[in-house]
């Protein structure tokens, strides 16, 4: 098959990404390495040119962005259907993946079967941070779902509640997980582990629920004190430019007074990198507010690591409490402090449930399984 995802997300070295970029890195890599063919096409976010180039065999179109205030998403929507036509009169393209709003502007092509993976769309994230539809975003979605020849939601979770506000028009969806590349994460034994470390990763925002576990490290510290939190992760920014990291430092932090030192931001880390941070650490805590699924988790589960994990949202899809992982609840500060001082008192148990979050990953998040099941819904549709 020739499978072209239409995405501006497709990670560039050098350059912080997110758990979509990861996602379709990873499994564009599997199906080439299965016989497939895969193109990348969306607008580059790194630099102000083009890019076409080859990695690991995908073939990524970075198309230059066009910035005219209010016509942005013509010209660039204009864009990007020109070369896609371009791609499949060269190599005839089977299917196009794309997020939720992704086929707001396309043009279809008659031989092409068109896939929306729910990765988490606004409607969605509007219910989960109680805001108000943007109604330009919202036209644009529903416009997108009508177009659609199937769907495949990441998790249950974001498939019934993306349900609520729009509708998949009797189309075929299938819930697939996001896959682990188990070729990055696995158990370390050969790297130390730093006794005094909790490790989260992602990026720097509201939704991950950083706020809540930087104020749960001061119960933390208070009966551990050598405990240090480290962060890793991209900054996030409000609407006026203000950095996120800089919110925390200036009005979160201050609150832990003398254990502020123990707060620690490390920034983006490249992958492989990122594995061998989470191999050196105690812990790994991802208190979410809102995931499609999240990909962290799992990742650090592959490593045989103890992992908290936020029981909303998909969180009891990833963790079975105190069997594959310990779950809190992200809106409590001390819960999420409470879920770390067990782990911390109980270190054999936590060593047995880890060895158990590998088995569960490996079971549920093998690419090999994950990638056959993507294929055969590519053929279904």
């Amino acid at each position: 098959m020739h499978i072209c995802f239409f995405t501006h997300e497709f990670p560039k070295e050098g350059f912080p990404h997110g758990g979509v970029g990861t996602f379709i890195k990873t499994i564009s890599k599997a199906y080439v390495n299965n016989g497939h063919k895969v193109s990348v096409v969306g607008v580059n976010n790194y630099t102000n040119e083009e890019e076409v180039l080859v990695l690991d065999g995908v073939t990524v179109h970075r198309l230059k962005a066009v910035k005219i205030r209010g016509l942005n998403w013509m010209f660039n929507s204009n864009a990007i259907n020109n070369r896609i036509k371009k791609i499949h009169q060269d190599t005839p393209i089977d299917i196009v993946e794309t997020p939720e709003l992704g086929l707001a502007f396309f043009k279809k092509i008659p031989e092409i079967k068109y896939i929306i993976r729910l990765h988490g769309g606004h409607h969605f994230f509007s219910e989960a941070e109680n805001r108000k539809v943007n109604w330009w975003k919202g036209f644009q979605e529903k416009r997108s779902f009508k177009k659609a020849d199937g769907f495949i939601a990441v998790s249950k979770y974001v498939k019934e509640h993306t349900a609520k506000y729009l509708s998949y028009n009797n189309k075929r969806i299938q819930i697939i997980k996001y896959p682990i590349d188990l070729g990055v994460f696995y158990p370390r034994p050969n790297i130390a582990v730093s006794p005094n470390t909790i490790l989260f990763a992602g990026t720097v925002c509201e939704k991950k629920g950083i706020d809540q576990l930087i104020l749960a490290m001061k119960k933390v510290i208070e009966l551990f004190p050598e405990m240090k939190l480290e962060i890793y992760g991209r900054d996030w920014y409000f609407k006026n430019g203000k950095s996120y990291i800089d919110y925390l430092k200036q009005k979160v932090i201050p609150k832990l007074e003398e254990a502020s030192k123990n707060i620690i931001f490390k920034g983006p880390v490249p992958i492989n990198e990122l594995a061998e941070k989470y191999a050196s650490s105690r812990l790994c805590v991802f208190p979410s507010l809102m995931e499609t699924q999240g990909l962290v988790a799992p990742e650090a589960m592959a490593m045989e690591k103890l992992v908290v994990f936020s029981k909303c949202g998909p969180g009891p899809e990833t963790i079975y409490d105190k069997k594959t992982g310990l779950l809190c609840d992200p809106y409590s500060v001390d819960n999420i402090a409470e879920a770390i001082i067990w782990a911390l008192n109980n270190d054999e148990k936590s060593k047995l449930i880890a060895k158990e979050a590998r088995k569960f990953v490996l079971d549920n998040y093998n690419i090999e399984v994950l990638l056959k099941q993507n294929i055969e819904f590519y053929k279904s549709v």
